[in-house]
C-alpha cells in the first residue's frame, strides 16, 4: 500500500506515509461493534517547501476511553510518545495534529469535532501555522487543516492516486 496525498491551498501537499496509513486503516469502524479510535499525527514539515509528511500516528493507548461514537484521548500517554519522538529525532519529528474514526462511509466532522479542533488550535503547542485533522471513515480518510490566525478550518482535497505517482513531497 502506498501512502495518501492531500492538496493544501497553494499547491503544497500533505502526505500520509504508507505505514501511518496502514495503522489508521486498522481502526476503521466497519463492524457494528467496533469502537471509535484516535490519536495524534507525528511527522515532518519539509524544509524549503510547504509540504508535510505524516510518518507515524499514535493508536489507542491505555487510559483512552472508546465507545461506538466517542473517543477520549488520554493526554499524558500520547504526550509521552510525542516527547519521545521529538527527542529521538533531534527535533525533526513534530506533533502535526489529531485523528479519529467515524462509523460512517464518508466521514463528516461533528460539532464536537470542530469545537475540539478549535480547542487544539488554541491550547496545543506546535510549530508552523496550522494543525491537521483526519477522520477515518469506513470507505475513505478525509483531512482538514486548521489555522490559528485567522481561525479557519478548511477541507483538504485528496490527490487521485494516478496523479500522485510523480508528485510526492521530498522524503
Amino acid at each position: 500500500m502506498s501512502g495518501r496525498l492531500f492538496r493544501r491551498a497553494g499547491g503544497a501537499v500533505v502526505k500520509i506515509d504508507a505505514a501511518a496509513l496502514t495503522d489508521l486503516l486498522r481502526f476503521r469502524q466497519s463492524g457494528f461493534q467496533r469502537a471509535e479510535a484516535g490519536g495524534v499525527l507525528l511527522g515532518r514539515r519539509i524544509l524549503g517547501s510547504a509540504d508535510v509528511v505524516i510518518d507515524e500516528v499514535t493508536t489507542p493507548l491505555e487510559g483512552d476511553r472508546r465507545t461506538r461514537t466517542t473517543f477520549y484521548r488520554a493526554q499524558e500517554r500520547h504526550q509521552q510518545v510525542i516527547d519521545a519522538r521529538w527527542s529521538e529525532s533531534g527535533g525533526t519529528c513534530q506533533y502535526l495534529g489529531e485523528w479519529h474514526t467515524h462509523p460512517e462511509p464518508l466521514p463528516v466532522p461533528s460539532r464536537i469535532d470542530v469545537l475540539d479542533w478549535c480547542r487544539r488550535l488554541d491550547e496545543d503547542r506546535f510549530d508552523g501555522e496550522s494543525l491537521f485533522f483526519l477522520i477515518v471513515g469506513i470507505d475513505v480518510v478525509r483531512a482538514w487543516e486548521g489555522f490559528r490566525q485567522p481561525r479557519i478550518i478548511v477541507p483538504l482535497n485528496p490527490v487521485p492516486e494516478e496523479s500522485s505517482r510523480g508528485g510526492t513531497p521530498a522524503s
